[in-house]
């Protein structure tokens, strides 16, 4: 029989009730408005909100989950993920997001990945926009997926609530504010939920270190390697190959597009650096703090129930438990503020990259197009919940890791590209999304016990396709080497 706290449950529902408010405000705000409010907020997004809405939708319930209990488990060994992350990330603010900004914006106001990458070589062809929106569709909603799990694992392991039940639960709450409010809310939700996920892993592991007392058999029961970090190559290298994702991640690289101006981008890479480098830490500070003062529990590392156990024991009691309904609504945010993203993002390629050009033929107004969009939202969100309630669906972070691969694989090496490569072509980026997700779906199925993450394989061969056929196929146009100039001199 689960322990249920009531001063948990109230928390839980004050945070749901409000996230659904934001989708509320938004709507009233934007139900005049068009696709490009709906989809990536008028761009005008501050630095703040920027920044802390592409940390939260990236950071999933893995972080405060997943993460903290594989060190808990295995040790510090499991870190190179997060380095690989803290990497990536940092070098996709300082070196993207003021170029893709500037790009989108000169490349005809491009407001989704796959309308960038068509404008941005002056094609009339459709190809581009329809297998990138395939890719989208399929990979989002596995993704979408995972975080629908996490909630149910959350709402069962804290308030005793069937897995299922808890699914649907977060799932009506996920699409009531974003089939609502669209980009904005999205934005809004997670820049709280960003806080709040921060304000937990700061607070959890130093609370416990001067609250809890560390079992007698606690310390001696470490591994004689728990705290080596260089455990062998392949962990190594796949570990920094997570973050090649995030040079192709749409869900979190839009966020570049729809800041208010080039001089905001500086303080919102600043801000957003600075807030994943401490989410980072403060998760593998969780696992090894909970590893030292809980002892060692396999039900706890199989279910990754540390930072859960680690709230619960400190914030015990009806008073108290009103910090531990507001710390572990962390979870919560974590993995709303990636599904949200992810269903909003996969609706807008869709909804303006297949619908409006192919299916309406460009005569589909914007009230047309904010429903189509609000409908895909649905008809995604109604698919992940299926997966997700599968007992056959894999873990969360497996859900993870194949999407994550897929889209890293796929968009990286052609973002990068397009930005930083005058000679790229529109067939060199076709090729590029083609191969890199061939190899990467090729190398899970067929190769993953080698222990090296799809997504490295996947990168390079996506890399190699794309420069490859550029450099066979004839030169750029004029007007396209014009725009490209265009871009890199755009100024506000």
């Amino acid at each position: 029989m689960k322990t249920i706290n009531l001063s948990e449950m109230i928390v839980f529902v004050l945070y749901l009730v409000f996230m659904l408010f934001i989708g509320v405000w938004f709507f009233l705000k934007t139900k005049e408005g068009n696709e490009k409010d709906y989809f990536l907020g008028g761009r005008q997004m501050g630095p703040w909100v920027s920044a802390l809405s592409a940390g939260a939708s990236d950071m999933s319930a893995w972080v405060l989950m997943g993460l903290p209990a594989a060190v808990y488990a295995s040790g510090l060994g499991q870190i190179w993920i997060a380095v690989g992350l803290a990497i990536g990330y940092a070098l996709s603010w300082i070196f993207m997001a003021g170029k893709l900004r500037k790009f989108s914006i000169v490349a005809g106001d491009s407001i989704t990945i796959p309308q960038y990458l068509t404008n941005r070589f002056l094609s009339k062809s459709r190809a581009l926009q329809v297998i990138c929106a395939v890719i989208f569709l399929l990979a989002y909603t596995l993704y979408a997926a995972s975080s629908i799990k996490a909630c149910g694992t959350l709402f069962n392991t804290v308030m005793g609530i069937k897995e299922s039940t808890a699914m649907y639960i977060a799932t009506a709450i996920i699409l009531g504010y974003t089939f609502l409010g669209g980009f904005s809310a999205v934005c809004w939700t997670d820049f709280f939920q960003g806080l709040l996920m921060l304000g937990a892993l700061l607070a959890a592991p130093i609370f416990a270190n001067f609250m809890l007392d560390a079992p007698a058999t606690a310390n001696a029961a470490l591994p004689d390697n728990y705290f080596d970090v260089f455990t062998n190559w392949k962990d190594v290298v796949s570990g920094l190959g997570w973050g090649l994702g995030y040079f192709g991640m749409p869900h979190i690289i839009i966020r570049f597009m729809s800041i208010r101006s080039q001089k905001d981008v500086k303080k919102s890479a600043r801000i957003g650096i600075a807030w994943t480098t401490l989410i980072l830490i403060f998760s593998v500070a969780a696992g090894v703090i909970g590893r030292i003062h809980l002892g060692f529990d396999q039900v706890t590392a199989d279910k990754s129930l540390v930072f859960i156990t680690m709230v619960r024991r400190i914030f015990s009691g009806p008073v108290l438990g009103i910090i531990s309904g507001v710390l572990l609504s962390a979870i919560l945010a974590s993995a709303m503020s990636t599904a949200d993203s992810q269903l909003l993002t996969s609706a807008s390629a869709f909804a303006s990259d297949v619908y409006k050009p192919i299916i309406r033929k460009n005569k589909a107004g914007d009230k047309e197009m904010l429903w189509v969009g609000r409908i895909v939202v649905l008809v995604i969100t109604i698919a992940a919940t299926i997966i997700a309630s599968n007992p056959g669906a894999g873990t969360i972070m497996d859900m993870v890791s194949n999407a994550w691969g897929v889209f890293g694989a796929a968009f990286g090496p052609v973002i990068l590209l397009s930005l930083f490569w005058k000679r790229f072509t529109f067939g060199g980026a076709v090729s590029g999304i083609v191969t890199g997700a061939a190899v990467d779906i090729l190398w899970l199925v067929f190769l993953s016990k080698t222990g090296v993450y799809e997504i490295v394989p996947g990168f390079i061969a996506g890399l190699i396709a794309a420069a490859s056929v550029s450099l066979i196929g004839p030169k750029p146009s004029k007007d396209i080497e014009e725009l490209f100039d265009k871009c890199n001199s755009f100024s506000e």
